[in-house]
């Protein structure tokens, strides 16, 4: 079985061109999967597997208490996995073909208010490269809306400041290119020129547009050690993750008027419905002006 999960790695890789996170998700969720039917269902190969051990798997999980988001991927990659098997004709047939997925309950994202986001961009101190780096990550995710993954993936040469734009490649290895303001600009261009050589490590040239004290590429631990220390600093209570500047780059486009196909575009979303949920938090929050500020509410 072991075997079969290797192949399935290497196909996500060479044809698939997912992602290496993606693919540490699938390989993790597909572990566990191979892990209870060898040892609950003792089970040694796949062809025997049906679709009541599937199911008794997804109950497993249940009882430890996994979330019904986390059900629902360990399902995909399940799917995706016996539907491999089947096209290579490792198994004569796909026990997940009347599976169901468990019904998402779809959370709102977690935004920060226009004045939190000013406060927390003017929290790094340009008092030397630090502060000038710091300053310029934060004003490029707010002002772009990519993934983390994707500012730490950025390279030299994919800014373009005299055109105004940056080029980043998102998930399933999809290039997009995305507007960069004229406030974020500037920080990149004073992070060029007072931060970034400071880092720049004389014994190797990195193409990386972040880079840590080591002079490498910076890590997305590495930026969330940052934001969770400008978050306090900049004494902002609220939960923050990664994505939040992304979330309230999308949700203030919307608020402002911005055309959902052309915020889709910006977030490199491949379905629409993923960038609806936006427009759902434009509407609580108006509830919630409206609660506040109306007479009669």
């Amino acid at each position: 079985m072991e075997d079969c999960l290797k192949d399935f790695v290497h196909f996500l890789i060479v044809e698939k061109g997912l992602s290496r996170n993606t693919i540490l998700s699938y390989e993790r969720d597909l572990k566990s999967y191979l892990k209870y039917l060898k040892n609950v269902e003792g089970l040694t190969e796949l062809e025997p597997v049906q679709r009541i051990q599937i199911v008794h798997f997804l109950g497993h999980l249940k009882e430890q208490g996994k979330s019904s988001k986390t059900i629902a991927r360990h399902v995909a990659s399940i799917r995706a996995f016996h539907q491999f098997l089947l096209r290579e004709k490792t198994v004569s047939h796909d026990p997940t073909v009347h599976l169901e997925s468990p019904q998402l309950e779809r959370s709102l994202p977690k935004v920060l208010s226009l004045p939190e986001v000013e406060v927390l961009l003017e929290a790094p101190k340009l008092i030397d490269h630090y502060g000038y780096r710091d300053k310029a990550m934060l004003e490029l995710l707010y002002a772009t809306g990519i993934r983390v993954s994707e500012l730490i993936g950025l390279n030299m040469g994919d800014v373009h400041l005299t055109m105004g734009f940056v080029r980043c490649i998102g998930k399933g290895n999809k290039e997009r290119i995305i507007p960069v303001g004229k406030t974020a600009a500037a920080a990149l261009e004073e992070y060029l020129e007072k931060g970034r050589p400071k880092f720049a490590a004389k014994q190797h040239k990195d193409e990386a547009l972040f880079l840590n004290l080591h002079g490498k590429r910076l890590t997305r631990q590495g930026f969330w050690k940052i934001l969770k220390r400008l978050t306090q600093e900049a004494g902002i209570t609220k939960e923050l993750t990664p994505h939040t500047l992304r979330h309230s780059f999308a949700t203030h486009l919307l608020e402002n008027g911005a055309d959902l196909r052309a915020v889709q575009e910006m977030l490199g979303h491949a379905d629409i419905s993923t960038t609806q949920i936006y427009t759902h938090v434009t509407k609580t929050r108006l509830k919630d002006v409206y609660s506040q500020f109306h007479p009669r509410a």
